[in-house]
């Protein structure tokens, strides 16, 4: 009886694993006792076993070769730093500990970036799903962080009034477009760079790594230049992706940043083309438009996903920032 027992709660500890398929972000200003606990090889070590299986102190002492005192110590600091998580189960002599990773995925140490200081700065996030014009070829689609929106490979999904909460899309070829508001007219101050954020990648049926595509950035309909994705990234579940959605789909993207000036446009910070801002014409409009898409004649057509808020690893719509 005391084994059954055992077993059902071993097999429940290992679906608790199973269930973790998020990543840890490490702030390395502010997660300072995570990091301490990671700048030990035997610690290390038990992580690299734990994310194999879960297992209990002396099964770790035995495998490292370590005294069950020193394994027990390490697996408190681990605890306290929130890099591991245990459980007590029923043993043949009392209980005993199982250890298992906090996570599924993996550890990414990020440094935050920069505040904008905003005196100098002027930023707008517009929802993914909040376009003013799009068109798209199949395979094409959206959803929310709680379901398909509309159908699968039907481009008049698109026009589904439940676009406004997608936190994903993606299309073969073609473009979406969003029009912001126009905040640089009532402001006297010089513009001296305008900045698109977006957490992009390339899309193809499944993932693969290396599927390059070309997906070029428009503002006022003048074309700024291309960046070319490497792939359709799904070798991890991404931060924020919502557990319902399949491991086999893209999961995650790159956060590009695409920025014009009087030296001409950049993607993070280099240079793709010689537009420059007096070419966008922006006093002459009362709004910015912003176009991203994936041309018909572009020499790597690999499709174009775009990740949203409750979408990939990084929670944001489509940023634009306005610098003076």
């Amino acid at each position: 009886m005391e084994e059954k027992e055992q077993i059902e709660s071993t097999t429940e500890s290992i679906e608790a694993i199973e269930e973790k398929d998020s990543i840890i972000v490490i702030n390395p200003f502010k997660d300072i006792e995570k990091l301490k606990a990671l700048a030990s090889e035997p610690r290390l070590e038990i992580l690299a076993l734990l994310k194999k299986q879960a297992l209990n102190i002396n099964e770790i002492a035995e495998k490292l070769e370590l005294p069950q005192s020193t394994v027990a110590t390490h697996i408190s600091i681990l605890e306290n730093s929130g890099l591991i998580e245990t459980n007590s189960i029923k043993a043949r002599k009392g209980t005993q500990k199982l250890c298992y990773p906090a996570f599924q995925n993996g550890l990414l140490i990020k440094f935050p970036e920069e505040e904008a200081e905003t005196e100098n700065c002027v930023e707008i996030e517009m929802p993914l799903g909040i376009y003013t014009d799009s068109r798209v070829t199949a395979p094409c689609g959206l959803c929310s962080s709680e379901k398909i929106i509309g159908q699968l490979d039907v481009p008049g999904s698109f026009l589904n009034p439940d676009r406004m909460k997608a936190g994903l899309l993606w299309c073969n070829n073609g473009y979406v477009e969003y029009k912001f508001p126009n905040n640089t007219m009532y402001d006297e101050r010089k513009l001296t760079k305008l900045e698109v954020s977006a957490e992009l990648s390339s899309e193809t049926p499944g993932t693969n790594a290396e599927w390059p595509s070309d997906i070029t950035i428009w503002i006022n309909r003048t074309e700024i230049g291309t960046w070319t994705s490497p792939g359709d990234f799904g070798d991890r579940r991404g931060q924020f992706t919502p557990k319902w959605w399949k491991l086999e789909g893209s999961q995650y993207g790159l956060l590009k940043h695409f920025s014009v000036t009087d030296e001409g446009s950049f993607v993070d910070g280099e240079k793709i083309s010689d537009v420059k801002l007096d070419d966008l014409k922006i006093n002459e409009h009362h709004s910015i438009r912003v176009r991203l898409g994936v041309k018909e004649n572009a020499e790597h057509m690999g499709g174009m996903n775009i990740f949203g808020r409750g979408f990939g690893d990084h929670d944001q719509g489509i940023i634009l920032r306005a610098y003076y």
